[in-house]
This record gives C-alpha cells, sequence and structure tokens, in this order.
C-alpha cells in the first residue's frame, strides 16, 4: 500500500509555524527531483549498487555486536582512518590498522577476507575485525560464532594496537619528477571552439583571430580570455573562484523508534559555526523558496523514501549539498533572510515560531527600472524555445553520463582481479563458494526517448566494455571476482612469512633474494592501492558530483519552464473587458439619471479603478516575469553550464595527470628494486 507510486496531486504545504501555511504553488518541492537513476522514491526496494559485489547482509554484524558496549580503542581506531565520519573506510585502512597488532599477515589477511569482500568496510564489520584480532592475540580461535558469544556475553575483547604508529597513508608522493627517457605526447590540433553568444545577441567579429590559450596549450580555434557577449556574464570576475562552499554531514537518526528521524550537520565556509538540520527543515526552507522565487532557477530536493537503505539515504544526502550549494551561489536567492537563518540559527524551528516569514512573490516588492526593461530582447520567447528545445535531450544524455562514469569510479575503486577459469574450478569450489549473479545485458545504444533513462539506471551491473566500448563479451560472474589490491597485498605478506626459512635449512642467497623482491612488491601493491584510493574518492566526492550537479542545473532549467507556464498567466484581458463593459454602463446610468445614480456611478468608478490598478500590478509582473527569465537564461544557466563545467574538466585533467604520474613513478620505483632480484 505504502510502496505503491503515488498519483500526481496538488502540492498543499502543512500548516506549520511561522507563517508556513499552504502554498500558491502546485509544486511540491520533492516532485521534481531525478534521483537514484530515475527510481520512483516510494519503492521500498533496495537501491541497486553501480557496482554489486557480494556482500553480507548489514544485520549479519548487527546481530554479531548486537548491544554490546563497545571497548573505546575499537571507537578511536576507527576515527583515525574515518576523519570525515562517512561510517565505512577501505580494506587498506582497515589493513593497516590491523597490521599494528604485531599479528602474522597471514592471520591479518584471514580477519580481512572474512568480515568483508568488498573493497569497502563499514563499521560494524570494522569491529568485527578489532574483536578478531584480539582473539588472535589471546591465542584463541578466530571465527565470528565466537565473536557473536563474547558479544552476547558483553565482553567484547580488547586488542592490543600501537595507533600511535599508524601513518594517515603512504600515497602522499612528491611532487612528480621527470621519467627517463620521458617524452610529451605529441597532441592532435584540437577542433575550433566556437564564441559564438548562444543567444544570438551579439554576432561574431570577423577577422578577429583568437589570442587565448586552449587545452594543453593549444591556441588554435579558442576565444581570448574573457571574450565573449558584450552584455558580460553578469556577475562578478572571476565569480567561480569564488564560490561558498557547503558542506552535508550525516550525523544519524534521532528520535524515538515511532519518531525517527535523521540529522544533517550543515557547514558554509563562510557563515559560522556548524547547525543541525532535519530533512523535514531543508522542505521547510525549500518550500518558502519556491512561492518567493517561483520564476529563478534552483533545483528541487531529493525526496524521502519508505524503507531507505544506507544507499539511499548517501545519495540524498550529496544530493542536498549539491542543492544548498546551488542556491546559496545564485546570484539573487543568496541574499534571501531564510537562507541565512538556515545556514546560522541554532534552532531552525525555534527561528520560524519567533518570526514573520512573509510568502509574497518576490514581484510584490521589486520593480524593474527602464534601463534594465530595455535589455530584455525582443526575441525573448524565441531564445526560450531554442533552450526548451535543449533541455529533454541534455538531461537525458547527462544521466546517461552521470551513470557510466559512477559505474567506471566504482570499477576503479575496486580494483578487482579475475581468477582464470582453471584455477577457479580447482581451487573456489572446495573452500568457498560466493552467490552467483546474472549480469543484466549491456546498455543499448543512447536513444533520444525518455525510456532510456531507466534503461540506463537498470543496466548499472552490465558490463564496462559492453557499454562503453560497444563489445559483445560474455559476462563475467562476480564469484570470478578474487579481492583488490589490498587483499594481494596481505596474501604476499603471507607467503614471505611462510618462506621466511629456506627448506633446506642453510642461508640461501636465491630464496632471500627472491623474498625481498616479494617484500617490495607487497609494498609497492599497497602503495598504489593507497593512490587508487584517494583517487577514486575524490572522484566520487568531486568530479562525480560535478557531473550530478550539471545534470541537476538542466532539470531545474525544466522544472523553471514548468512553473513559468503555470504561474506567469494573469487576468489583464479579462480585466480589460470588466473594465469596458463597467465604463459602459456608467455611461448609461450618467445619461438615465435615475434616483440614487450618482451612487452607481460612484461603486461603478471605484470598480474601474481597482480593475485598472490590478491591470498595471500585473503588468508589471509581467515585465518583472521576462526579467527573471532573461536574467536566469543569461546569468544563472549560461554561466553554471559553461563556466563551472570548464573549472570541473581542468581540475579533472590535472588530476589525472597527477595520479597516472604517481603510479607511473610507484612501479618505475618497482622496476628499480627487482631489478637485482637473482636467477640462481
Amino acid at each position: 500500500m505504502f510502496n505503491n507510486p503515488r498519483p500526481a496531486q496538488r502540492y498543499v504545504s502543512p500548516t506549520t509555524n511561522g507563517g508556513l501555511v499552504g502554498s500558491f504553488v502546485d509544486t511540491n518541492p520533492l516532485s521534481g527531483s531525478v534521483y537514484d537513476d530515475g527510481l520512483d522514491p516510494w519503492s521500498s526496494a533496495p537501491s541497486p549498487a553501480p557496482t554489486p559485489i557480494p556482500q553480507a547482509p548489514a544485520s549479519v554484524f548487527s546481530a554479531v555486536i548486537a548491544d554490546a558496549t563497545v571497548p573505546s580503542i575499537y571507537h578511536r581506531a576507527f576515527t583515525a582512518v574515518d576523519p570525515s565520519g562517512s561510517g565505512e573506510t577501505s580494506v587498506n585502512a582497515l589493513s593497516r590498522v590491523l597490521s599494528t597488532s604485531s599479528l602474522p599477515a597471514s592471520t591479518i589477511d584471514r580477519i580481512v577476507n572474512l568480515v568483508s569482500s568488498r573493497p569497502r568496510v563499514s563499521k560494524l564489520e570494522f569491529f568485527v575485525a578489532l574483536a578478531l584480532v584480539a582473539l588472535a592475540q589471546s591465542g584463541k580461535d578466530i571465527s565470528i560464532e565466537q565473536v557473536a558469544a563474547l558479544s552476547s556475553q558483553n565482553t567484547l575483547p580488547e586488542p592490543t594496537l600501537s595507533l600511535d604508529s599508524l601513518q594517515p597513508t603512504s600515497s602522499i608522493l612528491p611532487p612528480s619528477v621527470p621519467r627517463k627517457n620521458s617524452m610529451p605526447p605529441a597532441r592532435p590540433p584540437l577542433p575550433a571552439y566556437s564564441s559564438e553568444d548562444p543567444w544570438n545577441s551579439n554576432p561574431r567579429l570577423p577577422n578577429s583571430p583568437p589570442t587565448g590559450p586552449g587545452f594543453g596549450g593549444i591556441s588554435e580555434g579558442f576565444p581570448p580570455t574573457g571574450s565573449g557577449s558584450t552584455l558580460g556574464t553578469g556577475l562578478p570576475d572571476e565569480w567561480w573562484k569564488k564560490q561558498e562552499s557547503v558542506k552535508v554531514i550525516l550525523l544519524g537518526q534521532q528520535g524515538f523508534i515511532l519518531n525517527r528521524y535523521m540529522v544533517y550537520e550543515v557547514t558554509s565556509d563562510r557563515r559560522g559555526v556548524p547547525v543541525s538540520r532535519r530533512y523535514s527543515e531543508f522542505v521547510q526552507l525549500w518550500d518558502v523558496l519556491f512561492r518567493r522565487y517561483p520564476f529563478r532557477l534552483f533545483p528541487a530536493l531529493p525526496p524521502k523514501r519508505v524503507g531507505a537503505d544506507d544507499q539511499f539515504i548517501e545519495q540524498r544526502r550529496r544530493g542536498l549539498a549539491r542543492a544548498l550549494s546551488f542556491v546559496v551561489n545564485h546570484p539573487v536567492i543568496k541574499d534571501d533572510a531564510i537562507l541565512a537563518a538556515f545556514l546560522t540559527e541554532s534552532s531552525f524551528e525555534m527561528w520560524r515560531k519567533q518570526t514573520a516569514i512573509s510568502l509574497d512573490e518576490e514581484s510584490a516588492s521589486k520593480r524593474v527600472d527602464r534601463v534594465e526593461e530595455m535589455s530584455i530582447p525582443s526575441d525573448l520567447e524565441e531564445k526560450i524555445v531554442i533552450v526548451r528545445g535543449r533541455i529533454v535531450p541534455l538531461i537525458e544524455q547527462w544521466q546517461r553520463i552521470c551513470i557510466l562514469a559512477e559505474r567506471i569510479i566504482k570499477r576503479r575503486e575496486a580494483a578487482a582481479v579475475r581468477v582464470p577459469s582453471a584455477l577457479r574450478r580447482a581451487f573456489l569450489p572446495t573452500h568457498f563458494t560466493l552467490p552467483t549473479m546474472n549480469l543484466p545485458p549491456p546498455l543499448s545504444p543512447v536513444r533520444s526517448t525518455a525510456p532510456s533513462l531507466l534503461d540506463s539506471s537498470q543496466s548499472m551491473t552490465g558490463s564496462l566494455t559492453q557499454s562503453v566500448l560497444g563489445l559483445t563479451v560474455t559476462p563475467t560472474p562476480f564469484s570470478d571476482i578474487q579481492g583488490d589490491m589490498s587483499r594481494l597485498t596481505n596474501t604476499l605478506r603471507a607467503v614471505i612469512e611462510v618462506t621466511e626459512t629456506c627448506w633446506r635449512g642453510d642461508n640461501c642467497e636465491l630464496s632471500n633474494g627472491v623474498r625481498s623482491g616479494l617484500e617490495q612488491v607487497a609494498a609497492h601493491t599497497q602503495r598504489h592501492s593507497e593512490i587508487s584510493e584517494i583517487r577514486s574518492r575524490t572522484l566520487l566526492d568531486t568530479t562525480l558530483e560535478s557531473l550530478k550537479a550539471q545534470r541537476d542545473l538542466f532539470l531545474a532549467t525544466r522544472d523553471l519552464f514548468i512553473r513559468h507556464d503555470r504561474l506567469s498567466i494573469d487576468q489583464v484581458e479579462r480585466l480589460k473587458q470588466r473594465i469596458e463593459t463597467n465604463s459602459v454602463k456608467l455611461d448609461g446610468t450618467r445619461a438615465a439619471q435615475k434616483e440614487n445614480w450618482q451612487e452607481e456611478a460612484d461603486r461603478l468608478t471605484a470598480l474601474i479603478e481597482k480593475d485598472q490598478a490590478t491591470i498595471a500590478a500585473q503588468l508589471s509582473r509581467r515585465v518583472f516575469i521576462r526579467a527573471c527569465m532573461w536574467h536566469e537564461l543569461r546569468v544563472v544557466l549560461h554561466n553554471r553550464e559553461n563556466t563551472l563545467l570548464s573549472q570541473s574538466v581542468q581540475a579533472f585533467a590535472r588530476e589525472e595527470h597527477e595520479y597516472s604520474e604517481n603510479v607511473a613513478n610507484n612501479w618505475e620505483s618497482l622496476v628499480e628494486a627487482v631489478e637485482g632480484m637473482p636467477f640462481e
């Protein structure tokens, strides 16, 4: 009953204190969100992971730990590898913590594989691993069942760890140095870049050679710095360097069993101390903004969901951060008083109770001066038609880009090594069995119809090779995945421990030399794992969020057009007809001069004057709406869809180059380290 899709209905906000009553806007602040790749937000089905990997359900480890008191060293160890409070960490970070326990590498490898088969581990999995470490240090059997038994007695063991010696990471490499015999690759000429005004209001001047730098130092075809429309950006110089940064961190659930709610910590780099906000307070803020600024461009909120899982909640947190970041950097909305209160008041609910909140539309208190009115192009409607024609395909393509980018990043993070089929037949069934997952067919080619969004979201687990390169390959079940670089490092160290003494009993130079080489391999694979982990998390937190912000921008533009079509309608023509009718009646009354005709004439005159004042106000509102639409298209949409994308692409190129240099330097260092490995 609760999880069926809800029919479309007029949105009416709940009556709250502070003057927030039913909205005149039919738009639910949550209804326009494309969230979780187009899935029904009211569905109880779990969110599909971009790269699903078999894992033990969270309930298993919840039952293992249960309500037992966790020793403080558990929390200190987890905080050391999760300073941001995300609630999870990497297998590599877990391995580094366990390595401070002085246990054999084979034991550490066994513990890591017991608690998780993913490249990331949750807080509960991390705690179970520490309990297993304590059992191993005391010489007891290491098993999940043993941890569960101790937890039921509220006697979780306390491991001995040298957390002071734990390094944050060893993947922070010195600046890259040129490698031997390395030459910069030749770069082909780049296609010409058009600097024409997208609104056709400033034709490009002929015979004006571009002089600005392009990508990679290529200047052909690129406009000079600061060139473009003579109308300007409408924003301060280098505004993209002055964006306000807002962070939204998940604090967890609060309240009683029947009234549980999620709490977020909102932090701005310009507005003082962090504040705690409920999701419902985000909705209240957006409801006010929708009513005050119906003709401004800003994204909708991600919605709620019945039975939301951890992945959905994390995606909603990121969506809230993107939406809030958009409005605090909007040239008009950023100065709104309720937005300032939302970001600064310790108790937003108390502030609303004590403050009278105006819900009047922006046009009621603002007027467009003559100069600004003359700057509105006469063909604004034609420009709006052009943008409308682009919005649907742009939403579809950016949605697809986000899906593919997230899949690529997740697969890079997993860094999976596939086991050859012969080895799998000989080894895997004997020791353990992983569940087999049937992958869906590859993504179909991009279509210009809406169902392709759904096709993309349903194909999240398809082959990356199939979706990107179009190759036909046999899907490989996830039981083929052996592990990532961190597990490979642990296994190599276990091999080194086993072969620490030559079986011949003497001091064998060959064995010692090979073992030293394997130690170098293990050290460099761990370093590569750390480099890749940091890069993958950065891609998820910056590059992918930039792509989704671009998608959200076009969704917001679509929603703006919908609001414009519905809310810009006025009664000017009807009022003009009523004035004509009342004028005829007034003339007839004055001509007839029947009894009490003066009172009737005064009444009709008052009606005519009232209608004339209303017409003047609505005509003024028409001009204001046109000015708003022109401002949002020229200043907000045009700048954000181009300038911020340029900024993201340049940052991505620099970071990928640095990452590639670090990886190459790491493997070059390995080549030099194993060069002297003996052969006899």
